[in-house]
């Protein structure tokens, strides 16, 4: 038995392919967008999860030492013993110190501009002071 099958139908023609291509770029630009959005509100909510974990360690070095770390000690007192800190009971971190999710290390200051407390803060996805949206602050002295 032979098959009498013609070449040209056995694969996918290049009106087809441009049609597959053209509905797949169709696809990925009304779905990026809002994936991306996705992608900075979960980055923001990830700095907020460790700023909160910083002042929960911070709370807990001060309960031990009396102070909370100057901001020359910064946040690396949660993880090594500082000069001249005897209470010190540390480590008060699981791990070193990590970054902002946008891969700039957070901003430790004490004393604090907001309250008894000291500030931390991360300056967003653009890096610099203030900004709206994804460059918005997240700090340690408002819960956004």
């Amino acid at each position: 038995m032979t098959h009498n099958r013609d070449f040209r139908q056995a694969g996918v023609t290049l009106i087809e392919m441009l049609v597959v291509v053209t509905i797949i770029a169709l696809f990925a630009a009304v779905v990026a967008p809002r994936m991306l959005r996705k992608s900075d509100t979960a980055r923001a909510t990830a700095a907020r999860a460790q700023i909160n974990g910083f002042m929960t360690a911070l709370g807990s070095y001060k309960l031990d030492t009396g102070l909370f770390p100057t901001t020359e000690q910064g946040l690396q007192a949660l993880r090594t013993r500082p000069a001249g800190v005897n209470q010190w009971q540390g480590p008060y971190l699981p791990q070193d110190i990590p970054l902002d999710p946008w891969g700039r290390p957070y901003v430790y200051k004490y004393p604090g501009e907001h309250g008894d407390e000291p500030d931390v803060m991360s300056y967003g996805a653009d890096g610099v002071p203030g900004g709206e949206g994804i460059n918005a602050d997240i700090v340690s002295w408002k819960s956004q």
